[in-house]
């Protein structure tokens, strides 16, 4: 039996048959993947108030957008997506596009509370014993430094000894003409020789004080008064020399309690 190959010859009308079927299968899928805008806002369905920072994400890509301060949100998605709006506090809620043909959409979304169930709580007076707590430390299981942890190098040592103290400032003198001339007129001289006068009355203040706190033990303190002179120690200035500094002059002791006072 011979077989015969018939070859149809294509006519425009065949042609144009098959061009209107791949048009009709091809106009379908198009429409699926048409390109909608979403717009819209998030709110509270019992107070109607928006829900800023409001998660709107498209499942199908897993990607979205945030909510504005005042819930409003834009969005692009497929016609076949489904969106999700989350946000704390509140239940998920779903909006399938249902293949809609409609290019853009203006939604308003409102999302319900979320009641949060909490365990129950015991609350017990007073401190757990050592043994308790002992147990619960040993049961804290420590993580395990990772195998290509680079350990710190130790700080380095130095090779001599650091003397961090700072060098005292020379005295100015007549032996050394220019640090007196320097102390005798520069700022730092005068606020060195101010913070040495505040030194000194809080030196006398505290020096009086001490003085009251023993005198008033005894009933008698005739010729034992605490004068201000006479806690008073003259500040040597810079150009004196240390031989021509006054002797400082010593108050006299109170006797023991039950001597007799002194007469005037």
């Amino acid at each position: 039996m011979i077989a015969r190959l018939i070859c149809l010859k294509p006519t425009w009308g065949r042609v144009a048959a098959l061009l209107l079927l791949s048009l009709g299968l091809a106009l379908p899928a198009a429409a699926q993947k048409r390109l909608v805008r979403v717009t819209g806002s998030v709110s509270e369905r019992q107070t109607r108030k928006p829900v800023p920072g409001a998660t709107i994400i498209n499942l199908s890509t897993r990607r979205g957008v945030v909510a504005d301060e005042q819930g409003d949100f834009d969005i692009r998605v497929n016609s076949t997506d489904t969106l999700e709006f989350r946000a704390v506090g509140f239940q998920a809620y779903r909006m399938p596009m249902g293949n809609t043909g409609l290019s853009q959409l203006i939604v308003q979304v409102k999302l319900e509370r979320a009641s949060v169930q909490l365990t129950g709580v015991t609350i017990r007076e007073g401190r757990p014993d050592d043994q308790t707590i002992s147990r619960a430390l040993r049961n804290v299981r420590r993580q395990a430094p990772p195998p290509n942890a680079v350990k710190r190098a130790p700080r380095p040592q130095p090779l001599f000894p650091v003397d961090s103290t700072a060098p005292k400032v020379p005295v100015a003198t007549l032996q050394n003409p220019i640090s007196l001339l320097y102390d005798q007129f520069s700022r730092e001289g005068a606020q060195r020789r101010k913070l040495e006068e505040i030194q000194e009355e809080k030196r006398i203040e505290a020096e009086i004080a001490r003085r009251r706190a023993y005198n008033r033990y005894f009933r008698i303190n005739k010729g034992y008064e605490v004068k201000q002179d006479s806690t008073r120690r003259p500040v040597t200035a810079p150009w004196q020399l240390p031989s021509s500094q006054p002797s400082v002059p010593v108050q006299p002791v109170q006797p023991p309690a039950g001597a007799l006072a002194p007469k005037p």
